[in-house]
């Protein structure tokens, strides 16, 4: 049940972060990294979850701050609200998770693209389409100022849980921020 909120909230999070790649990708005359290699970038590591596997570094890191960013989200009444459906597909029995383990993988491809990553395409809903009801059915209501300060709030949670330094939380907020007028629509 978890996992799936986690995904739907991940999936904006990378969504807002998407939008301002320009921001954040390395310029061909410039030595100057991206947000994704800062995270770990392109260097092939052992997958944890699956061990037989590797994944880039900064897919991996993504992929920790989405999971716990998720977990933050589900347990916080303020603004797990917004997932309802969610929360029904994973308390079905037996569990749903099919619609989770699409969506958490659409927020990771989106969160790598945002930051820089170029092996990585986000295929998903824009910012704004996301979080309309009439055009997600996945998304309960529109979302409110206050719950976005609350969603950004817990990002910033998951990011300090996972070690991410404080210059690349404020880069990662000021890219969230950036998409405050996209996210909210009452």
């Amino acid at each position: 049940m978890k996992k799936l909120i986690f995904g739907t909230l991940a999936l904006a999070f990378v969504a807002m972060l998407t939008i301002s790649t320009q921001s954040c990708k390395k310029s061909s005359s410039s030595s100057v990294a991206t947000l994704y290699d800062t995270l770990g970038g392109t260097t092939m590591v052992t997958d944890p979850i699956n061990t037989s596997t590797k994944i880039e570094a900064g897919r991996l890191a993504i992929r920790g701050v989405v999971d716990s960013a998720l977990y933050i989200i589900a347990a916080d009444t303020a603004i797990n609200g917004y997932f309802t459906v969610l929360l029904g597909e994973l308390t079905h029995n037996p569990p749903i998770t099919t619609g989770f383990s699409a969506l958490e993988k659409n927020l990771v491809d989106f969160f790598c693209v945002g930051t820089g990553a170029k092996n990585f395409t986000y295929g998903g809903k824009s910012m704004t389409a996301a979080h309309d009801p009439s055009q997600n059915p996945r998304i309960n209501q529109k979302v409110a100022a206050d719950d976005f300060n609350q969603f950004v709030n817990d990002i910033v949670a998951s990011a300090n849980k996972n070690h991410v330094p404080a210059n690349i939380t404020g880069s990662l907020g000021k890219i969230i921020v950036s998409l405050q007028g996209q996210v909210v629509q009452r």
